[in-house]
């Protein structure tokens, strides 16, 4: 019976890990603008701005989660008692900032609604100053984590956070420039709801996403069905069953199977191509496979799960 895994190094902390500097700068960008716009904003009455510093706020936390769950990922490796290490630490940090944003967004169209018939005056240059100070802030954390959001799922919350807060301060920006030129008090309650309505697709989005990976689903685009069929058609196979494919953390795919094979065939031979085929073909390159005779795979189908 042969038992083999592939070959590959996992990355110390996933996709992630290459992406801790970037994290960090937009972290301490994020917590100077965000003290400076809960400041003007209450001191103002604008609910745009001070929606505007609420997501500031949920970029400072959850980029600070970000970055812990990648450090804690990376100086924590697997043991007897955690095989894994603290991997899903990353994932459990980009749901903890969905379920932020749900929040935030949820806040500040209440608070929107519940002015909408008595908006308060704002003073527009206050707002438009800071507004333009905080965009530009959210301008070099976005492209500074830009790159990773296509490679990491935690990274993407921090991203998506970020990206949020930058269309935050361009609409406390339209709406201090409206409130300066026009004296419309509408102005800053309507573009508070509209900040708060336009993050709740994209955090519906990142929290499927995480979800998907805590429920230990297939790996999005791949599909197992033809996995199975690929491997079962190496030479020497009959039948593969038990196979699983799950993501442990972005950029970390892992996968299980037993290969039943027929009694001539040399084990060593099914197990490299097996490794192989599921690296070369779909990226997976920790793959746990057992490669056993007929007789121990009736064991299996024995099994109640």
């Amino acid at each position: 019976m042969g038992h083999g895994h592939g070959h590959g190094q996992v990355p110390s902390a996933g996709a992630s890990g290459r992406y801790v500097k970037a994290l960090t700068a937009a972290l301490l960008i994020g917590a100077v603008f965000m003290v400076l716009e809960f400041a003007v904003g209450f001191a103002t009455s604008s609910l745009a701005m001070i929606s505007d510093a609420a997501h500031m706020f949920t970029d400072v936390l959850g980029v600070g989660m970000a970055l812990t769950a990648i450090l804690l990922a990376r100086r924590s490796g697997p043991t007897f008692s955690r095989t894994f290490g603290l991997y899903r630490a990353e994932v459990l940090a980009a749901l903890a900032n969905a379920v932020l944003l749900f929040g935030v967004a949820g806040y500040v169209v209440y608070e929107a609604v519940t002015r909408i018939t008595d908006p308060p005056e704002v003073p527009g240059l206050p707002v438009m100053i800071v507004a333009a100070i905080g965009l530009g802030a959210n301008v070099v954390s976005f492209l500074l984590l830009r790159g990773g959001a296509k490679e990491s799922i935690n990274v993407r919350g921090a991203y998506l956070e970020v990206m949020a807060d930058m269309i935050g301060s361009f609409g406390v920006l339209l709406s201090g420039l409206i409130t300066l030129t026009t004296g419309w008090r509408y102005a800053d309650p309507i573009i508070g709801v509209a900040i708060g309505l336009f993050v709740l697709p994209r955090t519906w989005t990142l929290a499927r996403r995480a979800l998907r990976i805590l429920f230990q689903h297939a790996p999005h685009g791949v599909d197992v069905g033809r996995i199975s069929e690929e491997l079962a058609a190496l030479p020497g196979v009959t039948d593969v069953h038990d196979l699983h494919v799950w993501t442990l953390t972005s950029g970390m795919e892992v996968a299980s199977a037993h290969l039943t094979v027929e009694p001539a065939a040399e084990h060593s031979d099914v197990l490299v191509g097996a490794q192989n085929l599921l690296a070369g073909n779909y990226g997976i390159e920790h793959a746990t496979l057992q490669v056993e005779p007929s007789e121990s795979a009736r064991r299996c189908s024995e099994l109640s799960w």
